[in-house]
């Protein structure tokens, strides 16, 4: 039996209606029923979690904060309760009396009143059955469908009395209808009254809103009107925004607990680990955009039958009722269409915030766990397949710092943006799938004939994604070889300016960004020839179309032709997104692959990480309280090195196989290798890293054990090997091979220790903290330990000086220190720490040797080293011997000797150590008159004269006084973007390009003007001609998703221009004159297609022009604010780089440059095509319907209002945004130098925690601006869907013309589209132009002197030997680093004369340094001046003055390339001179030397490079005698195998030094000493009159420093030689010495005088060195050779 007699969908009939509103909420909780039920049952149940694996959230506010405790039913629910119950027993009595009452009535109209009664039954009872503060989201819905039916059910009554006829309803059924109404309404207001998430105890609610993010707790009607938001815009509107003003981040948002949950996925790639932490919103995103497209789509259905309405001859009540309920559903699908848009976009933005957040997590996470690979050359680039695949990027050595940085700040947020605009992938093709369908029941087949474009095009569209994928791996290769080249310059452009390079510099940087630029143009060219793909065949599938049908005989009415165009239009925009949203997706996945690649680099062990080793609570074994061992057993050691891939190692065994093929066949054994060694072979060689061999040592349990040996012997890479920082090689068979090292920080033994390492590099490394921080290292402050490590370390002198004590801000790398002060603050650190093991890597060498014997007497003899097992590597034997327990000699990667000292000594190797023993008594004898004494020369030497040293040095300044900022926090603009900034940036991509582009912008507004009028015409001729006019003329608009350009990089006129022109149908009258003469449509319906298309591929040739000549300009632009930006930072001056972190200018290099290079042009262009949208829309309403300008100025006041709001507050959160981004990046590049201390520290969880905090903050500001660009999108688009609802309202209630009415709403909404995008466009405008702002502002930075002084040019001879006043007179020097600063240096007064040779000495902080760069003009003399060879340095050039000196810095800086490369990096010398300075600093053997100056040939590199002593060299040399002690004779070992087999592991093994040898970055492959020798050649490349070494040779061994002082006499006799040494040995030869104490001259004589002197400084300081007896001694030896030449 049917229900109804009627039709099901005829509406007219009171039963069809009453069983639709009864039937459809019944049927919803019937369907919440069954599930609950079915989701019961037992055997399913497994099934149905699985199919919930991608529906669970990742992280509830629950879980990171607990459940809020259960509460019993709220009012609210009891009001819910009541009023259903109410609801109930009405229903059932209105039912029972319609049964009574209608006898005759059919058994189900009387049965569909009681179901009708089911919903409400169930809205009764589910607030008391499952009581929740929350709202309850199945109720919250069913009262939607409630409220909808009820709605229905008033129109019902309206449209029965207007258009039927009927009679007005009874009072009782219009108070019943009216009062269910009323309930529902009131009911759905307790549900949006109620939180969508309860605040536990421990948050504090008056902190939400302001403090706290409301986003979790917000009402649901807040969420649903994004009305939270709004309090942080009303505050941004009228004032400027800082970082305290902004709520926290949501805790379901933040960092750690999102990381957290993100490494419990497991994956076998990222993109699987990826998809299963954002199924949930990625799969809520997918749904809610085909929801939104449905409403998009709705909104022309319903369009068309308004117009077919006022289109109609006749105009009953029935057809404009239905009209007007066409216009309440239009509006009505308009709402929720924001509604559905703003909900999948927030769950979009939230997914790809999260993912963001987890993949820079996850880098800095593998960071902290990846194997080292700083030191790791890149292999020479080879030819055939190796060559092709150099654009991925992917090097043979592993992820360098500069890529590291750019994956976590670029492809990080390459796959967050495609994330958030992922909803293309899905919404596009539901739109072609609609589109088609329409077009079907239009066209027929004849649709399918345009859509074989698509097919046609395809290939193209595949070759040109193809090669879009190769161009954006080598763009991203390119650009991180210009950030790697970047990082080098920026880390040493001190350096850099000791020899006066800046401008060659600067060229091989622009020569990297050349190599960017090639591959930016071809990725343009690539995108631009996939717009112009992309702009035809839209074109071209009407075209096609049109065509097709009018061949086959069809007629092409107007109603099929504006409503198929209007398909096509709608068709545009998704077929535009699709192939450049695919060649973005197909780009995210490079970066993807590029963050695999790095997640799966080898990490260290374990034992080395203490993120990878899980917490271990105390134990109960029986050697709990006894420390492990730490040592070596039969362990050989290698450098980190990039594992090849599988392909490769096979080519490699096949290769191998070959080679032994060879010899089997009969090459002659015994011919040298050199002879028939290949070229590969030879590279090979030459490439083999260094090895540590067969280690087996035990260091004894807390005793200091001291690592000595040559150069490059080894001793560092033991201390490597010991932290786990090297890869141990496979052992022999039969050998048993171990690293024994077990780091437990839970274990305390019973001292007190914990069961940990402490370590201190040779290159100390120091945050960009204060020095207090830096000693104390994230570890709990001990006062009376903190002083005593102070004291010990010989820091309570400086401290007293500086003017914040310890809490003195240490800039980037510890510039704001001396040499000495920070290699005793890194000493400081490792000392305070209470570990058990303790490494030191030649901490003494940066010292002078008084400062030496103080730390060897309180540090390493004294309390604080006690029961610590102590490794020590030094070259000072003989001051440390006295006290050392256990010894171990290094020699080309072996242990040579070891052994317990008291042993060694009385098996007779260490007999001449017994001398220092001796004079180690006569020292004490001496200890108790010269005790005192020291204590207070120390404190004296560096102290004021009047400042009585406090008991506590650290608190001798007052602590009301805030220490001074090294290192200002970041400028950050406030306001609007300044004119100036635009000015800049137009000026640099010139003012035609943008003339031009106006131009172009206003042709293409013009055309979509001719497309509209062209359409009139043509509709207006089929009525001219007699067709009928069928009332189907229509126009379809389209709202375009207000995501749509998110995330993609579209055309802006092309997204913009929807061709609004076939959405619009203009009116008939003004055309009707031109359309008479024109063809008829019937039988020329081709011409009228014809003019449409010239139409169309005109504004697409335009488009494409502009993009190209936008492009043109974009590249201009960038490569002028480049090369300014970057000659303004190496010209700055060195105050700016010592108070600049790295990453701070890193950050402008990096995110400024690739925004101005990418996105700034096209946010400009997308501004001026948005406005002149906005004036043509304005300008056609105002001439076809005045009347429409009344409502829009109403609304455009609330779109003033919103938008000042939403610029005002985003513009100060995108500023602080990239303000807060900078601390990441220079954090994290700061954390890569220094991961070796990070690790032995254990301080790995201390730094995460870190990067957790900043990027919350970071990640603060990025989302809290999108979520106010959700408030905006919302708002303006419920202006937009009221705008045409007005003049809807006002073209029906006028009945205008269909023509008029079409042109009247869709131009109104072009109107308020044009706005929102008006202000998008805007605000990102000025968020690119904030790199601009950035950038324009390191334009104006304080800059050194002129490089070159024309008009004073010194002449070629300077500096010449024949002034009699001397080749340097210093006169009154006082020096300051900063006007605000004390002064360094007070007044000295001295001459230095050509051809001397003088030291500078002085404890370490009495301005040495300072003093010997003032001369090279890094500090100009803030009083008196330096005159060298009669010249004012001040009155001449910077490089003049620079190119004429040679400075060797204390730390010698080498850049990445070959060693060639790092002595004469400009080509200046030929490489026998260059192989000669090599030679002559003892970097290779005479025997290299030879073969190497013979022959350039690649063979030779394999040439056996003998690196140890000639013999009898060592012998000959004052002073040597602590080294040669040490020496077992290895001459025979060395010399019986000039060429060798490899398993004999002779020195023909270790990596030979040659002019090609690689050098990584920062020279990491090569020792301390090394990078100081190869410094030292370079020197001697420049031959210069005058040179200064500041402490040039600390890190080599004392018999290489004697070699090469050696060296030094004899090829430096015609140059000034000023030596700042800590080696007093080192220049007790010399002619003269300076002493300094606190930036006065102390002493100044001949060495031999002042060594004489009673009570001097000098002396004392030759007394407390342990060796002042040979130093008397080589001082007299001086002296006579002098007086007797």
């Amino acid at each position: 039996m049917a229900l109804c007699v009627d039709h099901p969908f005829d509406l007219t009939s009171p039963c069809i209606r009453l069983a639709w509103t009864t039937l459809v909420p019944t049927s919803f909780v019937a369907l919440i029923l069954v599930l609950f039920f079915v989701l019961q049952i037992k055997i399913l149940k497994p099934v149905f979690s699985f199919i919930a694996i991608p529906f669970r959230k990742l992280l509830t506010i629950d879980e990171v904060h607990g459940k809020p405790e259960k509460v019993g039913p709220t009012w609210r629910a009891y009001a819910l309760t009541a009023v259903s119950v109410v609801e109930v027993l009405v229903r059932i009595f209105v039912a029972s009396f319609t049964i009574v009452s209608l006898p005759g009535i059919l058994p189900w109209r009387a049965i569909l009143p009681f179901i009708a009664v089911i919903p409400w039954i169930y809205s009764a009872l589910l607030p008391l059955i499952r009581p929740s503060p929350t709202p309850p989201y199945s109720l919250f819905f069913l009262l939607l469908l409630q409220l909808a039916a009820s709605a229905f059910d008033v129109g019902s009554l309206i449209y029965d009395r207007s258009s039927l006829d009927h009679a007005n309803p009874a009072g009782v059924t219009i108070a019943g209808t009216t009062l269910n109404l009323a309930t529902i309404l009131f009911m759905l207001t307790l549900i949006l009254g109620m939180p969508m998430g309860v605040p536990v105890e421990s948050v504090d609610k008056s902190k939400i809103g302001t403090e706290l993010t409301p986003e979790d707790y917000a009402t649901l009607f807040q969420w649903i009107t994004f009305s939270w938001v709004y309090p942080l815009i009303k505050r941004g509107t009228n004032a400027t925004l800082k970082e305290k003003d902004i709520w926290a981040l949501s805790p379901t948002m933040q960092s750690r607990p999102v990381y957290k949950k993100f490494c419990a996925i497991t994956g076998s790639t990222l993109l699987k680990r990826l998809w299963f932490a954002g199924s949930l919103d990625l799969i809520l995103d997918f749904t809610l955009t085909l929801v939104s497209v449905g409403f998009n789509y709705a909104g022309p259905f319903f369009l068309k039958r308004i117009l077919d309405a006022l289109d109609a001859d006749v105009q009953t009540p029935s057809l404009m009722f239905t009209a007007y309920t066409y216009a309440l559903l239009a509006f009505l699908s308009s709402v929720l269409k924001a509604q559905a848009d703003v909900l999948h976009l927030w769950f979009g933005r939230r997914v790809s915030t999260r993912f963001r957040t987890e993949l820079m997590a996850a880098i800095y996470d593998k960071a902290l766990k990846r194997k080292d690979f700083s030191g790791i050359t890149e292999k020479k680039e080879g030819s055939g397949k190796d060559k092709r695949e150099l654009p991925s990027g992917e090097n043979s050595s592993g992820a360098d710092i500069g890529k590291i940085v750019q994956l976590m700040s670029g492809d990080a947020n390459r796959v967050s943006i495609m994330t958030s605009g992922l909803y293309y992938l899905y919404g596009a093709p539901f739109e072609i799938i609609i589109a088609i369908a329409f077009l079907y029941q239009l066209l027929g087949v004849s649709a399918f004939s345009g859509l074989l474009v698509l097919l046609l095009a395809s290939p193209l569209n595949h070759f040109l994604a193809k090669r879009a994928v190769r161009i954006q791996k080598g763009l991203l290769a390119a650009r991180d070889k210009r950030m790697a080249i970047l990082n080098e310059i920026i880390s040493a452009v001190k350096f850099i300016k000791f020899f006066a390079w800046e401008d060659k510099w600067i060229a091989r940087a622009m020569e990297k960004r050349g190599d960017e630029i090639k591959w930016m143009i071809k990725a343009r060219l690539n995108g631009i020839m996939f717009f112009a793909l992309w702009s035809s065949v839209p074109i071209l599938v009407s075209v096609i179309s049109f065509t097709t049908f009018v061949l086959l005989g069809h007629q092409l009415t107007i109603a099929t032709a504006f409503t198929s165009i209007a398909l096509f239009s709608m068709l545009r925009a998704p077929l535009n997104v699709i192939p450049t949203f695919i060649v973005q997706i197909l780009q995210t996945m490079v970066s993807v692959s590029r963050i695999d690649t790095f997640l799966n680099e080898p990490e260290v062990d374990d034992q080395v990480s203490s993120l990878k080793k899980p917490a271990v609570s105390p134990t109960s074994d029986e050697h709990a309280n006894e420390a492990s061992p730490l040592g070596f057993q039969h362990a050989s050691f290698k450098w980190n090195t990039v594992e090849e891939k599988k392909d490769e190692k096979d080519k490699d065994k096949a290769k191998a196989k070959a080679k032994d093929d060879d010899k089997k066949n009969g090459t002659p054994s015994g011919l040298p290798e050199i002879a028939v060694e290949s070229e590969a072979e030879g590279e090979d060689r030459e490439d083999r890293p260094f090895e540590l061999q067969d280690l087996d040592v035990v260091f004894p349990n807390g005793e200091l054990t001291v690592v000595t040996g040559p150069t490059a012997s080894g001793k560092t890479a033991l201390l490597m090997a010991l932290l786990g920082e090297m890869t141990m090689q496979p052992p022999p068979p039969g050998v048993e091979s171990k690293l024994l090292l077990d780091k437990n920080p839970h274990k305390v033994l019973p001292d007190g220790l914990v069961q940990t390492l402490s370590y201190a590099a040779q290159t100390p490394w120091l945050q960009h903290q204060s020095i207090k921080d830096n000693i104390l290292f994230g570890t709990p402050f001990d006062q009376e330990r903190y002083d005593e490590v102070i004291a010990c370390c010989a820091l309570k002198p400086d401290l007293e000086v500086l003017e914040d004590g310890d809490r003195t801000e240490i800039g980037v790398r510890g510039v704001s220190l001396s040499g000495g002060q920070k290699a005793r603050v890194a000493l400081a650190r490792a000392v305070y720490a209470r570990t058990k093991y303790v490494l030191l890597d030649d901490p003494l060498s940066a010292v002078d040797s008084h400062t030496a014997r103080i730390l060897y007497e309180r540090v390493f003899k004294g309390p604080l080293l006690k029961n610590r097992t102590v490794i020590l590597v030094t070259h000072h034997v003989e001051l440390v011997l006295p006290g050392t327990y256990y010894l171990v000699r290094m020699l080309d990667g072996r242990i040579d000797l070891q052994g317990k000292v008291e042993d060694l000594r009385k098996s007779g190797v260490l007999e001449h150590i017994e001398q220092e023993a001796n004079l180690e008594a006569k020292e004490e004898k001496k200890e108790e008159e010269l005790k005192e004494e020291t204590a207070d020369n120390t404190a004296a030497e560096v102290t004021p004269a009047d400042g009585a040293a406090t008991e506590n040095g650290t608190d001798a300044k007052p602590k009301a006084k805030k220490p001074r900022k090294l290192v200002e926090d970041e400028f950050r603009e406030t306001g609007s973007v300044k004119w100036s900034v635009y000015r800049t940036y137009l000026k640099a991509s010139s003012y035609w390009v943008w003339s031009i582009l106006i131009f172009l912008i206003l042709v293409v507004q013009l055309l979509g003007i001719g497309e509209k009028l062209w359409i009139a015409v043509w509709g207006d001729a089929y009525k001219q001609f007699g067709e009928e006019a069928a009332s189907a003329t229509m126009s379809f608009f389209v709202s375009p998703s207000h995501g749509e350009l998110e995330g993609v990089s579209q055309h802006p006129m092309s997204t913009l221009h929807l061709p609004s022109a076939l959405k619009n149908v203009a009116s008939q009258d003004p055309s009707r004159t031109f359309s008479s003469r024109l063809p008829s449509p019937i039988d020329h319906p081709l011409f009228y297609v014809g003019i449409y298309a010239a139409i169309g591929f005109g504004a697409a040739f335009i488009n494409v022009a502009a993009s190209g000549i936008q492009f043109t300009g974009a590249l201009r632009a960038s490569k002028h604010l480049f090369r300014d930006l970057l000659s303004a930072v190496m010209l700055a001056t060195v105050r700016f780089h010592d108070t600049t972190p790295a990453g701070r200018m890193l950050n402008r290099f990096s995110k400024d440059v690739e925004t101005i290079d990418s996105s700034l042009a096209s946010s400009l262009q997308n501004v001026n095509s948005s406005l002149a949208t906005f004036f043509i829309s304005i300008l056609t309403v105002s001439v076809v319907f005045p009347a429409f300008l009344l409502p829009a100025f109403i609304l455009g006041y609330f779109y003033v209002r919103l938008a000042i709001g939403y610029l005002n507050t985003g513009r100060d959160l995108r500023r602080m945004e990239s303000t807060n981004r900078s601390p990441i990046f220079s954090g994290f590049a700061e954390l890569l130098d220094g991961i070796v201390t990070v690790r032995a520290f254990s301080a790995e969880n201390s730094f995460l925690n870190n990067l957790f905090e900043k990027v919350d903050l970071f990640t603060d500001m990025w989302y809290t601006f999108w979520m106010t660009n959700r408030w905006l999108l919302l708002y303006y688009d419920f202006l937009g869907a009221v705008a045409v609802l007005v003049t809807t309202l006002l073209s029906l209630s006028g009945k205008v013309p269909a023509g008029y009415a079409g042109l009247t709403i869709t131009s109104a909404m072009a109107f308020t589209n044009s706005i929102y995008w008006t202000c998008r466009f805007w605000t990102s405008l000025e968020l690119d132009l904030n790199s601009v702002e950035r950038i324009v502002e390191y334009l104006d930075l304080p800059q050194q002197p002129p490089r070159i002084i024309e008009s004073n040019r010194p002449p070629a001879y300077w500096p010449s030997d024949n002034n009699p006043e001397g080749m340097i007179v210093v006169k009154d020097l006082e020096i300051k680093y900063a006007p605000d600063l004390p002064s360094v240096i007070h007044g000295i007064t001295f001459a230095l004369k050509p051809r001397e040779r003088v030291g500078l000495l002085g404890r370490t902080g009495s301005g040495k340094s300072t003093l010997a760069m003032s001369i090279l003009r890094f500090v100009d003399p803030h009083k008196g001046t330096i005159m060298i060879d009669g010249i004012d340095i001040t009155t001449i050039g910077l490089h003049d003055l620079r190119a004429r000196l040679t400075f060797i810095p204390q730390d010698a800086t080498l850049f990445s390339g070959t060693i060639r490369d790092n002595l004469d990096p400009f080509n200046e010398y030929t490489d026998a001179e260059c192989l000669d300075a090599l030679y002559r600093v003892q970097m290779i053997s005479p025997t290299a030397h030879a073969s190497q100056k013979t022959s350039r040939a690649p063979s030779i590199y394999s040439a056996s490079a003998d690196a140890e002593p000639a013999e009898g060299e060592g012998s000959t040399v004052v002073g040597s005698s602590s080294s040669s002690p040490l020496q077992r004779a290895p001459t025979n070992q060395s010399t019986m195998t000039a060429v060798s087999f490899r398993s004999d592991r002779t020195d023909d093994d270790k990596k030979a030094i040659t002019l090609d040898s690689k050098v990584s970055a920062g020279g990491t492959n090569f020792s301390q000493g090394q990078r100081q020798l190869i410094a030292m050649a370079r020197a001697l490349l420049r031959q210069s009159s005058i040179i200064v070494l500041d402490e040039a040779t600390s890190s080599i061994d004392f018999e290489t420093d004697a070699k090469i002082q050696a060296t030094i006499r004899d090829e430096f006799k015609g140059s000034l030689l000023l030596t700042v040494a800590h080696r007093l040995r080192t220049v007790i030869d010399y002619d003269r010495l300076i002493v300094l104490d606190q930036g006065t001259i102390a002493e100044c004589d001949t060495p031999y005088n002042l060594i004489r002197k009673e009570d001097g400084v000098f002396r004392n300081m030759c007394l407390k060195s342990g060796t002042y007896q040979e130093l008397e001694d080589a001082a007299r030896a001086q002296a006579f050779a002098t007086n007797g030449s």
